[in-house]
């Protein structure tokens, strides 16, 4: 880990040509950003609950791990900060939230964190120097290797209208329509996921979000994923409305096991691509 990033980001640093982007795993909200928030637990109801854990094996595989422990609610830095939608026509949250996933006023009247002065100090704080790592620990990859492999890590509830309808698949890829990497990684991904348990869904609601837009570059031998995992897949999760006291329900590796085993399987595909692109 370098020592020099900020305590708030995390660099677990592997050889492979792997590295895996965890951007909504935090809940940490510096004191100085909760000023006018309705509630704490609101504002960390739309974490990626658990994907740490989850992807906890990861490193052991020799990939890099990045990190951030900033939620989403103070800047969420996988959104395109021109303040451009990723998915024009459909409901979204902003580079700073002011609504939850499910519409839900995050702030008080009045204080959301709206100003131009606001949203660029959150982003110069936080977001750049979360993109600055990716950019640099890929750039060290691709020294050594043909080949990187990014791949962005998330999840979310099962349910919720206001985003999508019905529910979610439990395994959604997101290359944006192909364009953020090798159509044979995302066959191969997508084959994994037809021989598991679990539904799955390519370029459905979710098609990758900025980190995957901004960072695919196949030609350029450098080839991003976005997983978005529905909840319920590896948590025992609630469908439909969630309260205060009921999420998020705790980790259980039991439960959690055969997904896990399906993605241990998907990252270690993953590395085998970019082995193979030497």
């Amino acid at each position: 880990m370098n020592t020099e990033l900020p305590d708030w980001l995390t660099v677990i640093r592997g050889d492979a040509p792997l590295v895996v982007s965890l951007p909504h795993t935090g809940t940490d909200i510096p004191a100085e950003y909760e000023r006018g928030l309705v509630s704490p637990w609101l504002a960390r109801k739309d974490a990626d609950w658990w994907i740490e854990q989850l992807y906890d094996f990861a490193a052991g595989l020799g990939a890099t791990v990045v990190r951030t422990t900033i939620s989403r609610t103070v800047i969420d830095v996988n959104r395109d900060p021109s303040g451009v939608s990723l998915y024009p026509g459909q409901a979204t949250t902003e580079l700073c939230p002011t609504t939850t996933f499910d519409g839900e006023p995050l702030y008080e009247p009045g204080a959301e964190p709206t100003t131009t002065e606001e949203v660029a100090e959150r982003r110069v704080r936080f977001f750049d120097p979360y993109h600055a790592t990716l950019r640099t620990e890929i750039e060290r990859l691709r020294a050594r290797h043909p080949s990187v492999v990014v791949y962005d890590c998330h999840s979310i509830r099962s349910v919720i209208p206001r985003l999508f309808d019905g529910t979610l698949p439990h395994f959604n890829i997101g290359t944006n329509g192909g364009a953020t990497c090798a159509p044979a990684l995302s066959d191969a991904i997508e084959e994994i996921c037809v021989g598991s348990s679990f539904s799955h869904m390519v370029n459905g609601r979710f098609k990758g979000g900025y980190i995957t837009r901004s960072l695919g570059n196949p030609e350029a031998g450098v080839h991003a994923v976005q997983m978005e995992l529905a909840c319920r897949g590896y948590m025992r999760e609630p469908l439909g409305p969630v309260a205060e006291g009921e999420w998020p329900t705790a980790y259980d590796e039991a439960y959690a096991a055969p997904m896990r085993s399906a993605l241990t399987l998907i990252l270690q595909t993953c590395f085998a691509f970019a082995q193979s692109k030497a």
